[in-house]
């Protein structure tokens, strides 16, 4: 597979994934809507809390991960090599230049967010700009410089708050169940009530961890596309290739200020502990050996 067609695959294969984590939204919705009796309002609920909160994410998220990450704008002076190569890729990209911050850590990583082109940055560790070559450098910022330009950012902004909907609907929908019991509601026993009952408790009780599973399958799939279409803008897929096998083989990959909510968006996970197959699942980056093979068969 080219290096377009493999684009055009990841990007056909997270519209999959995304479409999947909306009909958990929508199933969940419609559940507990037929459980209060009315499935239109459990529909419209589930709707108008997402808009809500896709909306407070969209104007605020970027600046509340910065400051969990303790990022801090790069100054040109202490850091020229960094701000020339992200101003100089991003002309190569078509985008506007991000802001630029900097993270002091020894660990080799890198991210971007915001919620689009015109309101992005980008971040590096201090032990990316210290311990990469300039080709590798430029292969980390051209791999988060595509995250911009295709909109991940977004994206994956969006697929958290997905997630922080499907965890409130199935928390609300066990309460309002365990509430109707206490005070004595009979109302939707029966065969029938029976029935809803059981499917509603078991997407009560499955929808976040198979709303974590699709999130993470999202994430392992837009970081495939970044590194072939970061390949595109740096003209380098070896430059990025050797970075991740830096970044595989460091001794110290923790970023002491990451957390679970932002591993999903650096180039490799910065909280990774667990190893084989059983965990792939569970990983917010697909396995780095396998980035590296596609990178060099490029």
């Amino acid at each position: 597979m080219d290096l377009y067609a493999h684009i055009s695959s990841n990007k056909r294969k997270s519209l999959l994934l995304i479409a999947l984590f909306l009909a958990v939204v929508g199933l969940l919705g419609c559940a507990f809507g037929i459980y209060i009796g009315n499935i239109f309002v459990g529909a419209a609920f589930a709707f108008i809390l997402s808009t809500i909160l896709v909306l407070v994410n969209f104007y605020s998220g970027d600046k509340l991960i910065l400051k969990m990450s303790h990022a801090v704008p790069a100054d040109r002076k202490k850091y020229p090599h960094l701000v020339n190569t992200v101003e100089g890729l991003a002309i190569a990209a078509g985008i506007p230049t991000p802001k630029i911050y900097v993270i002091e850590d020894s660990a080799i990583n890198a991210f971007a967010t915001g919620r689009d082109p015109k309101h992005a940055s980008v971040t590096a560790t201090t032990g990316a700009i210290e311990r990469l070559k300039r080709d590798e450098l430029e292969g980390v910022i051209a791999h988060e410089l595509a995250h911009i330009r295709n909109y991940d950012i977004r994206m994956m902004m969006f697929v958290v708050v997905l997630i922080g909907v499907i965890s409130l609907l199935s928390d609300l929908f066990l309460r309002s169940m365990i509430y109707r019991r206490r005070e004595g509601n009979r109302k939707a026993e029966g065969p029938l009530g029976a029935i809803i009952i059981i499917i509603g408790l078991l997407l009560a009780i499955l929808a976040p961890l198979i709303a974590q599973l699709i999130k993470l399958a999202v994430s392992r799939q837009r970081e495939f596309l970044a590194d072939s279409d970061g390949s595109l803008i740096s003209r380098n897929p070896k430059g990025l290739a050797n970075a991740l096998k830096k970044i595989m083989n460091d001794k110290e990959p923790l970023v002491e200020a990451a957390n679970k909510a932002t591993a999903h968006l650096f180039i490799e996970n910065p909280l990774r502990t667990f190893k084989g197959n059983v965990n792939a699942l569970f990983q917010t980056h697909p396995p780095i050996e396998e980035r590296i093979r596609r990178l060099e068969a490029f």
